[in-house]
């Protein structure tokens, strides 16, 4: 059965343009369009589209408060267009905080260079977040902001003042469409371990999950972090200002050069890939083109295996794809520990799930509980 869209664009083009990229997917009807977010909480009241593509800056109502009203009404799984821009980015992770599974960057020019590379990634994630392990069956009210982050304790920030964004709201976890044999989730307290570094790799649904838990580990933590969350160039610098303001730790995005240290939680930068050495300093490379990834989660793991053997504490959370499994691999050969994110508590349970099913994942958690267990482990 194909996947049913419902298109949300003031622009005419873009709607027609995004109409005509879905429709040319044989799996992909696209069933409505709106011009605006008033317009879009009624087409999907009525029409009930599996996904809907959802602009922010429209008029009468913005993308961000209708995301927001579709989630009390007919919770129904968003991929969000935003642009390339900080503004973009901040705007982008309050939609994330308002309900929506994943994002697109909003680029005309790559629509009509690149058309073809457009129309695989655009239906590709059409096609996983309709299958995204979420329940939208029946309304669901927003989490309150304190759901998810504990109160940071006073700290020196690594970043300007600015007002401190909302958390993203935590989603309901629930089953695929389709019934899957799910891993089952490790039961007990973690090994502990004096571990040289924790490195935490995710994607589709890592800003929330990634929030979750770095907000429950300690100002004190003992371990340095790195983070490689699979987000354009533009973004993770907002991200990481938005995790620095909320989280107990420090966070920032990485630099060539930058020294790891307790504590400290570095993001690799969007659009380059990210390496630790043995002296516990990052090198920020250019992105690869060979490569589908930038930043890539093997690269990072593979190095942290090469400079810090049996030390290394690896994560990876929810994610499309198989980003991970390789450089986890290289950090079992080595000694280190892997740990992977639950399939009832994944949005995409494909990362997660590749590490679990070669036999690589020494503990399986839910996210309510790996941040917890992760400040256990690393005492």
């Amino acid at each position: 059965m194909a996947v049913t869209v419902l298109v949300v664009d003031d622009s005419g083009f873009f709607r027609r343009r995004l109409s005509e990229i879905l429709s040319q997917d044989s799996n992909i009807k696209v069933v409505g369009t709106a011009t605006n977010g008033r317009e879009a909480i009624d087409q999907a009241v009525s029409l009930k589209p599996d996904v809907i593509t959802m602009d922010y800056e429209m008029p009468m109502m913005d993308g961000i408060t209708a995301v927001r009203h579709i989630m009390q009404r007919c919770p129904t799984p968003v991929l969000m267009f935003s642009s390339l821009t900080h503004e973009g980015a901040r705007v982008t992770l309050d939609a994330l905080d308002a309900g929506a599974v994943d994002f697109l960057p909003k680029n005309f020019e790559d629509i009509s260079r690149n058309p073809d590379k457009v129309r695989q990634l655009l239906c590709e994630k059409v096609h996983s977040i309709a299958r995204s392990n979420r329940r939208f069956s029946s309304p669901v009210a927003a989490a309150p902001a304190t759901a998810t982050a504990p109160s940071p304790a006073p700290r020196e920030p690594l970043t300007s003042s600015r007002p401190a964004p909302r958390p993203l709201a935590t989603p309901p976890p629930a089953p695929a469409t389709a019934p899957r044999a799910a891993a089952p989730a490790t039961s007990g307290a973690p090994r502990r371990k004096a571990y040289k570094l924790l490195a935490i790799g995710t994607s589709t649904g890592g800003p929330v999950a990634l929030q979750k838990v770095l907000t429950q580990l300690p100002a004190n933590f003992p371990a340095p972090i790195v983070l490689i969350q699979h987000m354009p160039a533009a973004f993770t610098g907002a991200f990481a200002e938005r995790l620095d303001k909320l989280c107990r730790i420090n966070v920032k995005e990485a630099q060539d050069g930058d020294q790891l240290r307790p504590g400290l939680a570095l993001l690799a930068p969007g659009g380059k890939q990210m390496m630790v050495d043995a002296r516990g300093v990052v090198k920020i490379l250019p992105g690869d083109e060979r490569l589908n990834y930038k930043p890539c989660v093997d690269i990072t793991f593979g190095s942290a295996a090469k400079s810090f053997g049996d030390k290394v504490l690896a994560v990876v959370l929810t994610g499309m794809g198989a980003d991970g499994r390789e450089g986890a691999r290289l950090l079992k050969q080595s000694g280190s520990q892997v740990w992977a994110q639950d399939e009832a508590s994944s949005v995409i349970y494909g990362m997660p799930m590749a590490v679990a099913k070669a036999g690589l994942a020494d503990a399986i958690y839910s996210l309510d509980d790996m941040g917890r267990y992760l400040a256990e482990a690393c005492q």
